[in-house]
């Protein structure tokens, strides 16, 4: 008898701790829906293709402020297999069981290769992170691609979508990228 009331009770506990996590994660997406803008949609025609298709696992969708501060608005905030392409009009990530999410060239601000994003680090800086512009608010997206070799080349083909992108700022971008790989191939 005393058995069954503490598996009765550590029971109620993870339901307990389940169904604060989902109103909490609710509450989020409420929040988030109230202050973000809809997310842009691909367009019908995106451009011609500037680096072949890549698959990979879409991470998620943060506030660029801070790497754990997941968007939870629709579906966005779940991670999922899926493939990245890189057209001239802008990044279209598409997940599997998911809506696709469409990043537009005139939105990108910068991308990196880092090692966290949306609660989830791996050794090395082995994310594509792009920064880009949603209204008025700065948000990152992570992809973790399944050719870590092609990594550099999405962050420096990405970057040359970011409107306004001069030769110096390119030059310094380009350099911590290596630097960030170097890192990564020694460890």
């Amino acid at each position: 008898m005393e058995r069954t009331l503490w598996v009765l009770a550590l029971a109620a506990l993870v339901v307990l701790v389940f169904f604060g996590m989902r109103r909490g994660w609710l509450a989020r997406a409420r929040r988030q829906g109230a202050e973000l803008p809809a997310f842009p949609s691909a367009p019908a025609e995106p451009g011609e293709y500037r680096l072949p298709a890549a698959t990979g696992m879409y991470i998620g969708t943060t506030k660029a402020d801070d790497w754990q501060d997941r968007i939870a608005v629709g579906d966005i905030g779940h991670r999922a297999n899926g493939t990245i392409r890189l057209h001239e009009r802008g990044v279209r990530i598409e997940r599997e069981g998911a809506s696709a999410l469409w990043i537009p060239a005139e939105s990108v601000a910068d991308a990196r290769l880092d090692h966290k994003l949306a609660n989830k680090v791996v050794p090395g800086a082995g994310l594509v992170v792009v920064t880009w512009r949603l209204g008025e608010h700065m948000l990152d997206t992570g992809f973790r691609g399944d050719d870590k070799q092609a990594q550099t080349e999405w962050v420096e083909a990405i970057r040359a979508l970011a409107p306004g992108d001069d030769a110096a700022r390119s030059g310094a971008r380009t350099e911590t990228t290596r630097e960030q790989v170097s890192r990564q191939e020694e460890k």
